[in-house]
């Protein structure tokens, strides 16, 4: 069994895609418009290059995100995406990558009791984080 996250835009998502490929280095895979669908001709014309469904790799995950059409768009609540890293670097440089034109940085990052770097934030997309750094053995 594999567990995927599955994430919903609010007509965002190749710009989303294009973000976290430049920020998280993340490899986007294939990626389905509404327009190149076989029913395209039920989508309106500026809902044809909207995201039906795409993919992008970060690390060994696959997350998987389309565009949610408007009627069925649900802000993202009760969850965050999780990122562990090994070095404070790293940590510090994906922090500041996620929160270019953040919605709101929930928590700074800094030493926890846990971590060297931890922190938490809503990206411009309305997607939750958490950069975690691992604690050294």
């Amino acid at each position: 069994m594999k567990v995927n996250i599955y994430l919903m835009f609010e007509g965002r998502a190749g710009e989303a895609f294009r973000f976290y490929e430049r920020v998280l280095g993340a490899k986007v895979g294939e990626v389905f418009t509404y327009g190149n669908s076989p029913g395209a001709e039920q989508s309106s014309p500026e809902w044809r290059d909207k995201v039906m469904h795409g993919s992008f790799t970060v690390g060994d995950a696959v997350v998987m995100a389309s565009d949610a059409p408007p009627q069925h768009f649900q802000p993202p609540q009760g969850f965050s995406v999780s990122l562990t890293v090994s070095d404070p670097a790293e940590a510090e440089k994906l922090f500041r990558g996620l929160s270019e034109n953040a919605r709101s940085i929930t928590m700074p990052l800094q030493q926890t009791f846990w971590s060297p770097k931890f922190g938490m934030l809503v990206d411009q997309f309305g997607i939750p984080w958490m950069v975690n750094c691992a604690q050294p053995a």
